[in-house]
């Protein structure tokens, strides 16, 4: 409470006031139960909660947003532990990316506000840390009591003409018919509906996206037949590696989150392509529901903004088994949290749990910690009930880290382009990095460029104004080959360059894009990744409609994806987002220009 005591009087009427308010405002937007759980006590919500003891807690993009809502709620109950007040904060992180960071030890100048509780999507990514802390010979920060705050489902998400082609609602499919599809020549030829073109599949990357590790689980489950008890053996058998790498073959890109597939799939439903972008994606049972409510996101403050999709989606529960994301509330054991943290912690799952505040998780599309649906959970929202049938628990996490080892090795490879701003506002100083913007972006490149496999084809172009022979604003440097030899010399080129000139952006994409479609291979993700950092500032060509036009093309069988980086605070984000939308890519927004390191690796994980 306030330390401030000039008036006895005023300061119990506002305490009167303050406690009629929030019991006021809990009525009127049907909150919680004001009981903040088993251990907690009510007291007033102080207006300065500096002095209050910190809860953080980190949890998975697709309900983070939710939980804050539910945090902000709680905090206004008051609850303490031991007499002292308790301030639950939130913070969202991708759950591969959170691993990752609690896997090297979590350097807050990196990854953000260090966990108190950690909230990921999957207990699948708790039993890859505590195989990696095995590996490094580490006491895992991974409890033993690993409760669910909500559930739901894996799920293969169509678009409805599709789903109903192939027998929905009355026929479930599975991992065994997405790759007998991916198989076929004729693709939906097989079901009748040539003009839908080969099968293709979005699917998100395991080291990084719950869904997409949950989906490559599940495909080495159903390559096996099993349902449970997979070996590493399983993992390494040919005939395994030959199903997931034939299901990886359809796969249109990767990427770090299912949103860039939403995104693009609604976008291609509204310009009337909505059966050809992609065929399926794998996502969990909630964002279908965001989907068709025109959100898909999910981010409750953008409810309503725009609407449903002219196509909606439908969801199949694999029949040959799928994973449930159990959402886990794991209080990490870690010397920084002690036992008032912990019991906190505690109190605060306890009210989450109980019926109102379930009720907020089931309205948004989550089922409850039991497993329950909700009331918006129906065939009409294009989701079914009783939901999976089949349910794969997640394999050893010795077995675990072996799939995740070997889904390197079988993904579909990739041929791309990176394509470089060097223009002269390149050179603009970083003052809190101690260097400049160029500076930072060579190391960015340089240090990505590793995520690719040997096979993966790659090369460079770098754009200014007047850099070709001919006048042309850029230049090729390396061209695409074999990553085992272009890497190194693109790493040694990046390093040399210099910024000076203006931004010939448009004729650069637009030379860049009609020169990849003359070696276009099929079997590979084909793309360009392109940074710039300022406007186009090359009169020849100032066109960008145009390049809209060929950037979107007649065909999404001979697209070139371009995922765009607006790169400082100077950079044309609406162009660079329009060239994303247009291509079926992702625009990334780097623009604090440290951040570029992040971003690089994000656009390197569509690979």
């Amino acid at each position: 409470m306030s330390t401030a005591r000039r008036s006895f009087v005023p300061l119990i009427i506002a305490a009167v006031i303050g406690v009629v308010l929030i019991i006021g405002a809990r009525i009127l937007l049907g909150g919680g139960s004001s009981d903040p759980g088993a251990g907690g006590t009510v007291v007033d919500a102080p207006a300065d909660r500096s002095d209050c003891l910190p809860v953080q807690v980190v949890a998975s993009s697709e309900k983070a947003a939710l939980l804050a809502e539910l945090a902000r709620e709680y905090n206004a109950t008051g609850p303490a532990v031991n007499g002292t007040c308790v301030d639950i904060k939130v913070a969202s992180k991708a759950s591969g990316g959170a691993a990752q960071a609690l896997a090297r030890g979590w350097d807050e100048q990196v990854d953000g506000p260090r966990p108190d509780v950690w909230t990921p999507a999957s207990s699948s990514w708790a039993v890859l840390v505590d195989q990696t802390s095995a590996e490094q010979d580490n006491p895992s920060p991974m409890p033993d009591e690993r409760p669910s705050l909500v559930q739901t489902p894996l799920v293969i998400a169509m678009p409805k003409p599709m789903a109903e082609a192939l027998g929905w609602p009355d026929e479930q499919i599975g991992w065994s018919d997405l790759a007998a599809l991916a198989e076929s020549p004729k693709g939906w030829g097989e079901e009748g509906h040539p003009e839908w073109g080969r099968f293709k599949l979005g699917k998100t990357n395991p080291n990084y996206s719950t869904s997409g590790l949950n989906a490559t689980i599940a495909s080495y489950f159903a390559a096996t037949g099993l349902s449970s008890d997979l070996t590493l053996k399983n993992v390494s058998d040919p005939q395994t590696r030959a199903f997931v790498k034939q299901l990886e073959s359809s796969v249109v890109h990767y990427g770090d989150t299912t949103l860039t597939f939403l995104e693009n799939m609604a976008n291609e439903a509204a310009a009337g392509k909505g059966l050809t972008y992609v065929s399926a994606v794998t996502v969990e049972e909630k964002s279908v529901l965001d989907y068709n409510q025109g959100n898909p996101t999910g981010d409750p403050a953008k409810a309503g903004q725009s609407p449903p999709p002219q196509i909606p989606l439908v969801a199949f529960y694999p029949d040959d088994g799928t994973l449930i994301s159990d959402n886990p509330w794991l209080v990490l054991d870690a010397q920084w949290v002690d036992p008032q943290k912990e019991q906190a912690a505690g109190d605060f799952l306890a009210w989450l749990q109980q019926p109102d505040q379930q009720s907020a998780f089931t309205d948004a599309g989550f089922r409850t910690f039991e497993g329950q649906p909700g009331p918006v959970i129906t065939q009409e929202n294009g989701m079914l009930p009783a939901g999976a049938t089949s349910v794969l628990n997640p394999p050893s996490p010795v077995v675990l880290a072996a799939i995740e080892d070997s889904w390197a090795e079988l993904r579909k490879r990739a041929h791309v382009l990176l394509v470089m701003d060097v223009s002269g506002s390149m050179a603009e100083a970083v003052p809190e990095a101690g260097t400049d913007k160029i500076s930072l972006a060579k190391q960015a490149a340089s240090d990505a460029l590793e995520q690719f496999a040997a096979d993966d084809e790659v090369g460079l172009w770098v754009f200014s104004t007047d850099l070709g022979a001919s006048g042309e604003p850029y230049v090729e440097l390396v061209p695409i080959g074999p990553a085992k030899q272009t890497v190194p010399a693109m790493q040694r080129d990046i390093q040399r360059l210099v910024a000076d000139g203006g931004t010939g952006l448009y004729a650069t994409l637009r030379s860049a894009q009609a020169q990849m479609l003359k070696d276009l291979p099929e079997d590979r993700i084909n793309a360009i990744i392109l940074l710039s950092d300022g406007r186009n500032e090359y009169p020849p060509d100032t066109d960008l409609d145009g390049l809209l036009r060929q950037l979107n093309g007649e065909s999404v069988d001979t697209t070139v994806r371009v995922f765009t980086i607006g790169y400082g605070g100077s950079a044309d984000t609406e162009a660079l987002l329009a060239i994303a939308e247009a291509s079926r890519g992702k625009y990334y927004e780097a623009t604090d220009p440290a951040s570029i390191e992040k971003i690089m690796t994000s656009v390197l994980s569509n690979f």
